[in-house]
């Protein structure tokens, strides 16, 4: 796994127009009640609904094939155990994990206790 060396937000923006999609990490989700956005901190849209600062993230080194079953799952199980909360996001090539920033480290002890090598 490799730790990000970044800030990000999770945030509910009204205003999709308003969002920068050429920053480097952006991750965008939209349903018929929302529509959420991850990014860097210091490219959180203006205007949000709301907003949750000081997240750090991690992600599952390698691209992982559609066939690939449990993995997100090992790590939340394990993260769950240390009694860390996370927020996951994946694309089409791998997951991402995001844990708060106060919990990056007893996250990332937990993961390397359960044999999982972190950059």
């Amino acid at each position: 796994m490799e730790v990000l060396p970044y800030a990000f937000s999770v945030c509910r923006v009204s205003d999709e127009t308003k969002v920068d999609w050429t920053q480097p990490f952006c991750f965008a989700a939209k349903t018929d009640r929302e529509f959420s956005l991850v990014c860097l901190t210091e490219y959180v849209p203006e205007e949000t609904l709301e907003r949750e600062d000081g997240w750090r993230a991690f992600r599952v080194a390698g691209t992982l094939e559609f066939s690939l079953i449990g993995i997100l799952s090992r790590i939340s199980d394990v993260l769950a155990e240390a009694g860390v909360g996370i927020f996951a996001v994946s694309t089409y090539q791998t997951d991402y994990i995001l844990i708060k920033e106060n919990q990056l480290e007893k996250g990332l002890d937990a993961l390397r206790k359960a044999g999982y090598m972190i950059d």
